[in-house]
């Protein structure tokens, strides 16, 4: 018997995305308290004052909570804001509690863009990435537009480089064995879902 050919990257994003828009409501809910328990009192979180975090979509896991607890303890929060040109490129944006967003030309909420609130990426402590799967050696695979790699790819000509922390937040059904990482892929710190840290 032949072992079956290993999915394609886009195969295994089909799959995943599947895998994440199954669960309902209350399964959501429940994963989203549960990832808020992970990281709320986490040494990194507790001392990081610009955080960079994502508005779920697409069965995302939701960081709302974790958003809501920064701003409560006074740190700065931010979220990507994609540019009308180039349209490959996205900024990071200070937001507050109780701020209108807008949707983007992927129809994911965002804030009206305003430059003066705006932060250089490498000046962030942390960044919660989105992703639609990822592994235990610093793996991730994205939702295929390369934003966040276009964003973070100085840290390649970087031989040492602090921050920010790069950290994925994701459900356990979008883990896998071990994805094979291109060569513009930018590695995690880890990956944190409802249940544990990897």
């Amino acid at each position: 018997m032949t072992n079956p050919a290993p999915l394609s990257r886009q195969q295994l994003r089909t799959q995943l995305r599947k895998a994440r828009r199954a669960l309902n409501p209350s399964q959501q809910r429940q994963a989203a308290r549960g990832l808020y328990r992970q990281l709320a009192q986490h040494p990194l979180f507790r001392r990081a004052r610009h955080i960079a975090l994502y508005l779920p979509n697409d069965g995302e896991i939701d960081p709302r909570l974790i958003l809501r607890a920064a701003q409560r303890r006074g740190k700065k929060t931010y979220l990507p804001v994609l540019s009308a040109w180039p349209r490959t490129k996205m900024v990071f944006q200070q937001v507050r509690h109780g701020e209108k967003f807008r949707p983007n030309r992927f129809r994911i909420p965002e804030p009206h863009i305003n430059a003066a609130k705006q932060r250089t990426i490498w000046a962030l402590d942390l960044i919660f990435l989105p992703l639609v799967g990822f592994d235990d050696a610093g793996g991730r695979l994205g939702m295929g537009g390369g934003f966040y790699d276009r964003s973070l790819a100085y840290q390649a000509r970087r031989k040492a480089w602090q921050k920010p922390v790069l950290l994925g937040l994701a459900h356990e059904c979008q883990k896998v064995e071990r994805l094979a990482q291109a060569s513009w892929d930018v590695p995690l710190q880890g990956t944190v879902t409802d249940k544990r840290w990897y």
